[in-house]
């Protein structure tokens, strides 16, 4: 039978991803201010994976039909350049094919409590299924919240682990997300270590003890959905908000620039781009969403982790530029955090940088990590998680390997950890 799975899913794998057929990842290496500017402003239908700066290469994905063309642009101004694979589609073929091999015929179990394997990444009806059974497994530590529904209907569930039912408010609560971006797989297992670690499988008592923990880790549950479709787009960035103007052929709104904070300055209005800052702040159910849980604990969460992906990074506010007053204290616990993760990262993997969004990448707004600190959250980040680059079968940008599903979510876990004690050690700071 688990055979005959694996053949099902390997032909499956094979006639999927027809529409990235020739696109081509480039790896672009710039030397000059203008080069910086001129890359990361590349939009629709150019795919930005990594921004740019003086010292860390871009990566970007061009559509077969741009290629030579953006070879030749990059030439002619001079800037270094490096095709990463000339056609994507082989390694989205990669990445189903070593997912069929970890295949089991039932991955999410339930014995005398909920587990989880650490060989694939969960749909979302596997993820939401694994939060009821933690939920009713351990009903006097954790609630089973739904903070609504999805633009296109489903729900958006997320979990409250506490020993006193969030009546202690002598307690600081964490909030931690993933999945905002719907391609950026690799941070799921991030927020499913969390809950394994403070609920099942129980190692460090004081984090259950001293902390309240709300733990969201599907925050874009239709675009999620669609990248495991059939049907769907492994690399869909956005939700699935259909077009609200007349004439809009591109769907979906970016997420992370929806939110209230400085709305529309640096992101994009066209709603092809992967930027598409919407029609209006919160305009989305899935960034009310997040609103109203910030809103709901305003004044005790202390520590909002937004986990995205890829690049070794601890990034904080504001996505402008300007430094918030407690900026001392914001860094102090980025690299409190970052120094934990490199404690225990692959070697292959550069160490954690931390700094200000705009500062490291770029300029960015409405994003969730800066309503964090507006929503008073005083320790508000956003971690980038890293790649995978293992020897022999290299898996770029986006696309997990199952060798590293695990890795990734304990060595977040390090870093989240170190963040809830560096909130306890502040505290009297801010």
């Amino acid at each position: 039978m688990r055979w005959l799975i694996c053949t099902l899913l390997l032909s499956y794998a094979f006639a999927k991803h027809e529409e990235y057929d020739g696109h081509a990842l480039f790896s672009v290496k710039v030397q000059k201010a203008e080069h910086v500017d001129y890359f990361n402003t590349l939009d629709y239908p150019f795919d930005i994976w990594q921004y740019a700066t003086l010292t860390r290469n871009g990566m970007v994905l061009v559509p077969k039909d741009y290629v030579q063309l953006f070879q030749n642009d990059l030439n002619s101004k001079g800037i270094e350049f490096v095709i990463e694979t000339e056609n994507i589609k082989n390694e989205l073929e990669l990445e189903d094919q070593l997912f069929a091999e970890k295949a089991r015929s039932k991955s999410v179990r339930s014995v005398d409590r909920p587990t989880i394997t650490w060989d694939r990444i969960y749909n979302l009806t596997e993820v939401n299924d694994y939060l009821q059974k933690v939920a009713e497994a351990y009903p006097d530590v954790v609630t089973l919240v739904n903070a609504g529904k999805s633009v296109e209907g489903r729900d958006i569930n997320y979990l409250k682990i506490s020993t006193s039912n969030f009546q202690d408010t002598s307690k600081p609560i964490i909030f931690i997300e993933t999945l905002l971006h719907a391609r950026e797989w690799v941070t799921l297992p991030a927020s499913l270590h969390a809950i394994d670690k403070l609920v099942v499988n129980v190692t460090e008592q004081d984090l259950i003890d001293n902390y309240d923990w709300i733990i969201l880790p599907v925050a874009n549950p239709d675009g999620y959905e669609f990248t495991h479709a059939a049907d769907g787009n492994r690399f869909w960035r956005k939700n699935r908000r259909t077009g609200v103007f007349p004439g809009d052929v591109c769907l979906g709104v970016d997420l992370n620039r929806n939110f209230d904070i400085d709305f529309g300055q640096h992101s994009s209005n066209l709603a092809c781009s992967e930027t598409y800052h919407g029609p209006s702040a919160f305009s989305e159910p899935e960034t009310r969403a997040i609103r109203n849980i910030l809103n709901e604990h305003d004044g005790r969460i202390e520590l909002f982790i937004d986990i995205h992906s890829f690049g070794n990074l601890i990034l904080y506010g504001w996505g402008t530029g300007q430094l918030p007053s407690n900026v001392f204290a914001i860094h102090a616990g980025g690299l409190r955090m970052a120094e934990a993760i490199d404690a225990v990262k692959m070697d292959y993997n550069n160490n954690y940088r931390v700094g200000n969004a705009a500062l490291v990448l770029y300029p960015a707004s409405g994003s969730a990590m800066d309503y964090g600190l507006a929503a008073n959250v005083p320790l508000s980040y956003v971690y980038e998680l890293p790649a995978y680059r293992g020897a022999g079968q290299t898996i770029f940008g986006f696309l997990v390997h199952p060798d590293f599903i695990e890795q990734a979510g304990m060595e977040t876990w390090e870093g989240i950890k170190a963040g809830a004690r560096f909130v306890t050690n502040v505290r009297s700071r801010y």
